[in-house]
């Protein structure tokens, strides 16, 4: 388990043994609580700030895990420490970037992400992923997030298309794939990377794929079924 924990969380583990003397079982387990507390995090911007709100899983994690006073400048510093790795860890791939950048030249492309403004911003500039897409929508910054069928119709006018000429893409079933049917977009396509799919996945994608590399050849095949069936129209209007 030890070497399946992201590097930012390794760095807090590193930081609890070393400069606060925690034993490495405890370092472990306060990281880990935070991780499930990240999980079933429920925030609402009106009432407390991010920053507060995660500083607070900080605080809880070690006082559950080691018990006497909340020690929340600890916390606090764990929070920054956790928060400065993780989005010096985050980049886009150059071959994703490259494909990207060849989609760019035939299509419109979005991106649309749920979550907290200040959280999210702050991952869009650390991945400088900006400059692949027409437009960023991020669901903290709107009246409602996926699966809500406005922030898709928001989208597609932001984009000057239609739904039915919009394809989503993404790896949540419950919020990806489920806002794009209820939005009535053209076709959803599901990034499974585990490709372990349940037998009765619901709601069900029209596609599925196990890396976004695959995404170009099957919007190939989407455009190579709406020109045969275009052609199979024009026939029977002719024979008609």
């Amino acid at each position: 388990r030890w070497l399946t924990r992201a590097p930012y969380v390794l760095k807090v583990i590193s930081a609890l043994q070393s400069k606060h003397h925690y034993a490495e079982g405890e370092a472990r387990i306060i990281c880990d609580k935070v991780q499930a507390k990240l999980l079933k995090e429920c925030h609402d911007p009106a009432k407390m700030c991010i920053t507060d709100l995660r500083i607070s899983h900080w605080e809880e994690a070690i006082q559950e895990t080691i018990g006497g006073e909340a020690n929340r400048n600890l916390a606090a510093e764990c929070y920054f420490l956790w928060k400065t790795t993780r989005l010096q860890n985050l980049t886009l791939a150059e071959d994703t970037r490259g494909m990207l950048t060849e989609l760019r030249k035939g299509v419109r492309l979005l991106l649309l992400t749920n979550g907290d403004k200040q959280t999210q911003r702050e991952k869009i500039e650390a991945c400088a992923c900006q400059p692949y897409f027409d437009a960023i929508v991020v669901g903290g910054e709107q009246k409602e997030e996926k699966p809500a069928p406005s922030i898709f119709h928001y989208c597609c006018d932001l984009l000057g298309v239609q739904p039915a000429e919009c394809v989503m893409v993404g790896d949540s079933l419950d919020t990806d794939i489920q806002g794009g049917l209820n939005a009535g977009l053209k076709a959803t396509i599901w990034l499974n990377k585990a490709m372990t799919t349940p037998v009765d996945t619901s709601p069900v994608p029209h596609y599925i794929i196990s890396s976004v590399l695959d995404l170009p050849a099957v919007l190939q095949k989407m455009e190579h079924k709406i020109n045969a069936k275009l052609g199979t129209d024009h026939m029977a209007g002719s024979n008609e």
